[in-house]
């Protein structure tokens, strides 16, 4: 293949979801060509790996897509999922992005004066590349897994879509972060017998003198404030999402309370015995509970400073007492003694960047980045979990991502100057070897 059979673009976006057709917004808008590759359908994770009754957990008024904000009659709400995938589909219409669905990005490598993209449909070249895929690719499930009786139903949290799909008897829900929290909360209302293997996952609450939590944090500038004034710094995004929801209007998830009403309690799951029927937990439940209560002490106290300071007159609050204490931490489960027939694994996604060669990862497989841009010239990231801020994964915080990108992406795209043939002799030689 030689250089003058490639086609060529001034930027490639791989992943069709929110983060790449909020950035195809603002190309748009700059006047900057480009092209969007979704190996599946854009929009498609919303559809296909949420349960049927899953809610958003943070209220619609953050639904602030660029160009799309939420304009419904219930700001405060929570979007089911059938008013969240219409949402997305109108904002997809709205972009109208140069988009690929389809198309899976199979390498991507540095070449001279840009990229080389391999693809399910052929090689491109482009000046400029931005991952908008998310880190959430491959769903995360133990090795242990692998020993559980085969009459064992296991499915990831990815697959989990309601109660019906699981086979009579106690389900074991592995992970109290946002999904497992919400699932174990699914089952139980369905009046499924539950046995959660609580991780460290912290919590909030919902509503904290007279309003929601996230409305009390936004005007503490929360939300506004990035990665690097973080007290973890980019620790942060190694950190479990709180355990809250969205459903009925909003409430807490309290797992005290749900032991109250017959979920089983353990600590964090650690293994399987050499009989394939023993699990075995970290007997540190009472200490994970009271982590978890602890934040949600410690979010409330910092409101109660605010109101404090601002002189707010706002309804008394009091911190949170528990409702339910182990009393006694257990260790060891059978399984067929304690009728689990299935598992749901609740225990997140790892990244997938192999198709990524180029030096922007750390030693974990996660990309280094400031504000999404890496150390490699015109190459981007966009829609990981606090990127910049805390709303940088979701729809509340990627529209300003986006738009910063852009800016810098125009920037680099000014200086490279569009329609330039590429650059020299020298250079079509070296990419040329590149496609080799």
């Amino acid at each position: 293949m030689t250089t003058s059979t490639i086609p060529r673009h001034s930027v490639v976006i791989v992943g069709g979801g929110q983060a790449g057709l909020s950035l195809s917004h603002g190309l748009k808008a700059q006047g900057i060509e480009h092209v969007v590759f979704e190996k599946h359908r854009a929009l498609h994770a919303w559809s296909t790996q949420r349960w049927d009754n899953f809610c958003l957990v943070t209220p619609n008024w953050q639904c602030a897509l660029p160009g799309h904000p939420y304009r419904g009659d219930d700001p405060h709400g929570f979007m089911k999922k059938p008013q969240i995938i219409e949402y997305l589909a109108a904002f997809k219409e709205a972009v109208d992005a140069p988009l690929r669905e389809g198309v899976a990005v199979q390498q991507i490598r540095p070449a001279p004066g840009g990229f080389v993209v391999r693809s399910s449909e052929g090689e491109c070249f482009a000046e400029q590349v931005v991952v908008a895929s998310g880190g959430y690719h491959t769903p995360i499930v133990p090795r242990l897994a692998e020993r559980l009786p085969a009459s064992i139903r296991q499915i990831h949290s990815a697959d989990y879509r309601n109660a019906g799909q699981l086979p009579p008897g106690k389900v074991l829900v592995v992970g109290s972060g946002q999904s497992g929290a919400q699932i174990a909360e699914d089952l139980h209302l369905a009046g499924r017998q539950v046995v959660l293997a609580v991780g460290d996952a912290p919590r909030c609450a919902r509503f904290y003198r007279g309003r929601d939590v996230v409305d009390w944090l936004a005007d503490m500038q929360y939300y506004d404030m990035p990665v690097t004034q973080h007290p973890l710094r980019e620790g942060v995004r190694d950190n479990t999402n709180h355990y809250v929801t969205g459903r009925d209007g909003g409430r807490d998830i309290d797992l005290r309370r749900f032991a109250l009403e017959g979920m089983d309690l353990f600590g964090v799951l650690e293994g399987l015995d050499a009989d394939g029927d023993t699990l075995r937990f970290a007997p540190r439940l009472a200490e994970v509970l009271d982590r978890a209560d602890a934040t949600y002490n410690g979010i409330n106290a910092s409101i109660d400073k605010y109101i404090a300071e601002h002189g707010i007159d706002a309804p008394a609050g009091a911190p949170y007492e528990p409702v339910w204490q182990p009393v006694a931490e257990r260790a060891a489960l059978s399984l067929a003694a304690s009728g689990i027939t299935s598992v749901v694994w609740c225990i997140g996604f790892a990244p997938d960047f192999g198709w990524l060669d180029a030096p922007v990862f750390n030693g974990r497989g996660h990309p280094v980045h400031n504000r999404g841009v890496t150390a490699v010239p015109g190459l981007y990231f966009l829609g990981l979990p606090w990127l910049h801020t805390w709303g940088s994964g979701r729809f509340s915080g990627v529209a300003r991502d986006a738009a910063y990108l852009a800016e810098r992406i125009a920037q680099r795209q000014a200086s490279i100057g569009t329609g330039e043939p590429l650059r020299t002799r020298s250079a079509q030689v070296q990419l040329q070897a590149a496609l080799a």
